[in-house]
């Protein structure tokens, strides 16, 4: 791989090696993508104490996402399409994430299907689940998922209508691609990504083609999700859903105190502080911004995770020092898997390790599970 010594070396690997539809579908945001924007930016705002002169030796990482053990708590976000920065790229993540010892979340909206994962994968993984209208297949994604003994259902909650995504537009993306001139230069560009599309079958919503019925234009992600995303979901379907799943249940696209607050009562395991990557409602606080505010909310009643923006591990530790108890990267892995397949990925983990560990340590902790809000020098979201 290189001397990729940062995220941003793999995003700008896997720009120059992932046709460019699939690339920006990867790196846009909603509108104008001043929430995706500030997801990254706010981290900087919040300053780290550096500590002198205490023993940094026997560090661990070693933490507990709902009550699973994790390496470092950190885990890889569901993201739709990952299959198309790179062949078989749900099943090459999984593996990378089950090798370094953090949990994988395949997106309903995954090339790969749940069956296909379960197949290159010896421990658990976790399958993140989109509410459609049709509730028996809605019903029988759950059942798939227990039957591959997924460990944790993520029921994400944030999208029953689609954010508009400008370059997804622009760029007419579809899964598979559409054979127009320009679609076709985009890929003719990209031989390697060709070479290894060509050598696999997984080339649209696997997890959806011959399990949904109705399924009219799959390949237009959009059309397919105004059409079948149930903009009617509420807090009562979260009742029903658990009940069928019996599981760990983790809530994502949690953004505001009130709903944290509303969350306590479905009885779920976790939630996930996420605007979706900045991909749904544009405008709206960073990630990092609203995780102080909704720990306060819901105190240690249930376990808060945060998602959007993380580009390091400073930035993990900086969200863990804020009370998340997890992590998760979308973008970081997938720059990863575009720029070098399953060992991007693991470069990518790899990444964020070191850079954890090594922040940790000049703050003067040993232990992730002591870093609280003593490491933080000041934090322009405090409550």
């Amino acid at each position: 791989m290189g001397a990729n010594l940062e995220i941003a070396d793999l995003k700008k690997l896997a720009r120059r090696r992932v046709p460019k539809m699939f690339f920006d579908y990867a790196d846009s945001g909603a509108w104008t993508e001043g929430t995706y924007r500030a997801n990254e930016t706010d981290f900087s705002r919040i300053k780290l104490r550096q500590r002198i002169l205490v023993d940094m030796t026997n560090r661990s990482l070693a933490s507990e996402m709902i009550g699973q053990p994790v390496s470092m708590p950190v885990a890889l976000s569901p993201t739709g399409l990952t299959g198309m920065q790179h062949a078989d790229g749900e099943m090459l993540a999984a593996q990378a994430a089950e090798e370094a010892g953090v949990p994988f979340t395949l997106s309903t909206m995954s090339i790969c299907s749940i069956e296909d994962v379960a197949s290159v994968t010896t421990k658990p993984f976790w399958f993140q689940l989109y509410v459609m209208k049709d509730r028996d297949f809605v019903i029988n994604l759950i059942d798939r998922a227990k039957a591959a003994k997924c460990s944790a259902l993520v029921l994400t909650l944030d999208l029953q209508i689609l954010g508009q995504r400008h370059k997804d537009i622009r760029n007419g993306l579809s899964a598979p691609p559409k054979f127009t001139p320009k679609h076709i230069w985009q890929m003719a560009t990209r031989p390697g990504w060709c070479l290894k599309m060509l050598g696999t079958q997984r080339r649209t919503f696997r997890n959806i083609v011959g399990h949904a019925k109705s399924v009219t234009d799959l390949s237009s992600l959009s059309a397919w999700t105004a059409e079948q995303f149930d903009p009617k979901l509420s807090w009562n379907d979260v009742a029903w859903i658990k009940e069928r799943w019996g599981g760990p249940l983790i809530l994502k696209g949690i953004l505001d105190p009130e709903d944290a607050r509303m969350a306590l009562s479905t009885g779920a395991d976790a939630i996930i502080v996420s605007n979706h990557g900045g991909r749904q409602l544009d405008g709206a606080h960073s990630s990092i911004a609203m995780l102080p505010r909704i720990v306060d909310a819901v105190g240690d009643k249930i376990e808060v995770h945060m998602d959007g923006g993380i580009r390091s591990g400073q930035d993990v530790l900086k969200a863990v020092a804020l009370g998340a108890k997890g992590t998760y990267i979308g973008r970081p892995f997938l720059y990863g898997l575009g720029a070098g397949g399953k060992q991007g990925v693991t470069t990518a983990l790899e990444i964020i390790r070191k850079e954890m560990d090594i922040t940790m340590a000049l703050c003067g902790k040993r232990d992730i599970k002591t870093i609280d809000g003593s490491i933080i020098a000041e934090n322009p979201f405090a409550v």
